[in-house]
């Protein structure tokens, strides 16, 4: 294969086949990148074929300068012979305008890292498929791909002599300039994405005569002036992304006519003026974001014939007037966010019909009257916020029915009357204040006991009070009643002190014995060898939520057997009286820190919960100090044994690797951004697989139950397992980035199928993974069970490590943020629904690193 030089990452690219004078195939490779959208109806676009190569290919004659035994795959550089071959096989180069077009192209950009010094007039030319980013089809240049290469300068007018030309992608550069109007001369063009820039001016309005334009992103620029109503010329238009630039004006009206808008995400700029009443004719309109701007006006109630729009975005806006009934017709709505607007009415009972709802935020608005009821017939709603508004009366009993529940925020507004117990023990007190007459959702704020309203008796006579005057039998009967209170306090005294020295007795049989029945059966030990005795009288058991309810004692009498042992702890199943199993994991106690401490960052772990984050069930604290994490068993066990440790006749193919690559990237993506939790120890050993093999992320938050000897500790283990990030020898604490960093080995360890912790010539999966692309042998990096459908699944296998790649670049700047890993992986293989797919917070068995 011919790759080009430099950074691994160039190496990642896509094969043509071409046959030699003598019949067998030389491969060449070209840069290919589905971060963005396919083109569609690409006509003479070849597919990507990795896999072994015909016998001919293997064994290619002595002439060409290579054995014919050596490894399969390789294919070094390509023999003059081949270079120049006859017109008859040959293939031919750029047209002259073509190549004037791309001189002049190269000559405006800023090509600091020498990505395109392969721009020259040897081999066959533009064509030949030597240029790096350049795609030809019968000698025309249809594609411009050069992402991520540290691209400066400016793009030139003259790239609309590129007449074919279908695809410009130069996303993720520091190009600046103007945007080239001639953009609009070239009428095959599908495909145009500029974000992340530094583009600056106004968006030409020649682009919308391109006829067959699909997907127009130029966000994260500097970009100002209205937005053109041109745009919606382009009829086959589906995904347009302007946010993030400095936009102003109103929202054509234009762009609502269009029938095939997909995507509109226009946040982030200084758009004004009302939403277009004619927004209900963008039939096939699925997402809309105008967040962050200055928009006015009412939400128009047309809005609600949007019956495909999933997500709605029109937080931090002037918007006011009332919430439109019609929004209850918006039937696939998953995402409704309206937080910071000057919303003000009632929120309409007929909310209840938003059932895919999983958010619905009303925060910072004008909002009064009672919250629905009929708010806790949404069952699959996840997030509920109305802080900050002047909702009043009581908070409705069927809200804390949501099981799904896991973020709630009615604080400051004028709510009263108690807070429904199933709320106040799931959320905090955060979720409640600022509602002067609301109580029960704190002890320090529990609800007056109820009592029947008393009758004003009418004032007592003279006599009548003289009849009050207490007398000898009186005081008698009251000493009496005392000294029996008395008598009755002295024997509860007793009591407890006879079960506390029975517990004590208890607990000395279980240090005779218990250290030979932990490895066999009974609890996992919970002082030193020893077992705890003594149940919920000699420690502390506190469930957050889960299928499974059992007491201290279940716990601690449950046969177990030890799964493994880590930095942290050890890893046990235990078996309950019931049959129901759980896994445990009890924490040294030396390394943990103290219990007042500990309990206060337990409790905001317990209350974490997403499809792809192992959720926290319970915790125990036993009376010498031992601290017990329970958590659902899954039997599957870590994807660590999942690919290593399965036999032969087990293979896992590519779509159940990319599903766990996208669900333990999701469940990262909410630590960073939704609780503000680094892992600082993401292995595949931390990453768990239910009964769908959906992924669960594992042991994160550990840390802020342990000392920073102990975390110095973890990020040393994680080094030699080969997933610490190089900063970290350094830094000694975690961060964001060392996160990607691990994320990337976990992908990368999912296309190869090998440990990091192997030995590969004494170098880690990353450095190995690079070499091996450097010396062009990309095709040997893969799983060889991935290969035997490599025809269908090429292309997202080379995306696929294109961006691990760029997870564990030894840069923290050039790693992408976790939400970007998301989204391209997203992109690389879409979603699919079925068993799995989405789920409850469910659980697996704990890792035991």
């Amino acid at each position: 294969m011919v790759l080009v030089a430099g950074n691994a990452l160039m190496m990642v690219e896509r094969w043509e086949n071409e046959k030699t004078a003598i019949g067998w195939s030389i491969s060449r490779w070209q840069v290919v990148n589905r971060c963005e959208p396919p083109i569609v109806g690409n006509g003479g676009m070849m597919e990507c074929k990795i896999g072994p190569r015909p016998v001919a290919a293997r064994n290619p004659p002595a002439a060409y300068g290579r054995p014919g035994a050596g490894p399969e795959c390789k294919i070094g550089p390509r023999p003059v012979a081949a270079q120049n071959p006859p017109a008859a096989h040959g293939r031919p180069g750029a047209g002259p305008a073509d190549y004037q077009a791309l001189q002049a192209f190269k000559d405006e950009l800023v090509d600091t890292k020498g990505f395109l010094k392969s721009w020259n007039d040897t081999g066959y030319g533009a064509c030949s498929g030597g240029w790096a980013g350049i795609k030809c089809a019968q000698g025309q240049v249809i594609v411009i791909q050069l992402p991520w290469k540290v691209l400066g300068g400016r793009i030139t007018e003259k790239i609309g002599e590129l007449q074919a030309l279908r695809k410009l992608s130069l996303h993720d550069n520091a190009i600046g300039g103007s945007i080239p109007s001639s953009l609009g001369f070239l009428q095959n063009l599908r495909g145009i994405q500029l974000f992340n820039n530094r583009l600056s001016g106004s968006i030409p309005a020649s682009i919308g005569s391109c006829p067959l334009l699909q997907t127009l992103d130029f966000s994260n620029n500097l970009l100002s002036g209205s937005i053109p109503e041109s745009l919606a010329n382009s009829t086959k238009l589906y995904r347009l992304n302007l946010s993030f630039n400095s936009l102003s004006g109103s929202i054509p009206i234009s762009l609502t006519h269009s029938p095939s808008l997909i995507f509109i995400a226009l946040q982030y700029n200084n758009l004004s003026g009302s939403i277009p009443d004619s927004v209900g004719k963008a039939s096939e309109l699925q997402e809309l974001s105008l967040s962050h701007n200055q928009i006015t006006g009412s939400i128009p109630s047309e809005i609600g014939r949007l019956d495909k729009l999933t997500t709605l975005d029109l937080s931090d806006n002037a918007i006011n007037g009332s919430l439109p009934i019609s929004l209850s017709n918006l039937s696939s709505l998953l995402v409704l966010n309206l937080e910071n607007n000057h919303i003000d009415n009632q929120i309409p009972e007929s909310v209840n019909q938003l059932q895919k709802l999983k958010v619905f935020n009303l925060r910072k608005n004008g909002l009064s009257g009672h919250i629905p009821a009929t708010i806790g017939n949404i069952s699959g709603l996840t997030q509920l916020d109305l802080a900050y508004n002047n909702l009043t009366g009581e908070i409705p009993n069927s809200i804390g029915d949501l099981t799904s529940l896991n973020f709630f925020n009615v604080s400051y507004n004028n709510l009263s009357g108690p807070v429904p117990i199933k709320l106040s023990q799931k959320f905090n007190s955060s979720s409640f204040v600022g509602n002067l007459q609301l109580c029960g959702y704190s002890p320090s704020n529990p609800c007056p006991p109820l009592s029947p309203p008393a009758s004003t008796p009418p004032p007592p006579s003279p006599k009548t009070r003289a009849h009050h005057r207490l007398n000898t039998k009186d005081i008698i009967l009251i000493a009496a009643g005392a000294l029996l209170l008395l008598l009755l306090l002295l024997c509860c005294i007793l009591l407890c002190c006879l079960i506390r020295k029975k517990a004590a007795a208890k607990e000395k049989d279980g240090e005779a014995g218990g250290g030979a029945r932990a490895e066999k059966g009974g609890a996992p030990p919970a002082g030193g060898e020893a077992e705890a005795g003594g149940g919920e009288a000699g420690g502390k058991l506190v469930h957050f939520d889960g299928p499974l309810s059992f007491a201290a004692d279940d716990l601690l009498c449950a046969t177990a057997e030890i799964m493994g042992k880590s930095t942290y702890g050890t890893v046990y199943k235990a078996t309950l009286e019931d049959g129901s199993q759980v896994a445990v994991k009890r924490l040294r106690e030396k390394i943990t820190k103290g219990q007042r401490e500990f309990e206060t960052e337990v409790n905001v772990l317990g209350k974490v919960r997403h499809p792809n984050l192992l959720a926290l069930r319970a915790y125990y604290l036993g009376p010498k100090g031992e601290k017990l994490l329970v958590f659902d068993y899954m039997p599957k066990g870590s994807l660590a044994s999942f690919l290593h440790a399965r036999g032969p006749d087990t293979p896992i193919d590519w779509p159940t690797r990319m599903k766990i690559a996208q669900g333990t990237a999701r469940g990262l993506l909410y630590l960073h951004t939704h609780v503000n939790i680094i892992h600082g120890n993401l292995t595949s050993s931390n990453v768990l697989l239910d009964e769908h093999t959906k992924a669960k992320i594992s042991d994160y938050g550990l840390s802020r139950l342990m000392t920073a000897a102990a975390n110095s500790n973890v990020i040393a283990t994680a080094g030699a397992l080969g997933y610490r990030a190089p900063e970290l020898s350094k830094l000694k604490k975690a961060n964001t980035k060392t996160d990607v960093y691990s994320l990337g080995v976990i992908i990368l360890e999912l296309l190869t199928g090998k440990s990091p912790g192997e030995a590969m010539n004494g170098t880690d999966l990353p450095q190995w993974v690079a070499s091996v692309v450097k010396e062009e042998w990309t095709n040997e990096v893969f799983d060889l069970e991935l290969m035997s459908d490599a025809n269908a699944i090429g292309d997202e296998l080379l995306n696929t490590l294109k961006l691990a790649l760029h997870c564990v670049d030894p840069s923290p700047s050039a790693r992408p943020e976790v939400q970007q890993i998301v989204q391209q992986l997203e992109e690389i293989r879409p979603l699919e629904t079925g068993p799995g797919s989405s789920g409850d917070d469910g659980g697996a068995v704990p890792s035991t690193s």
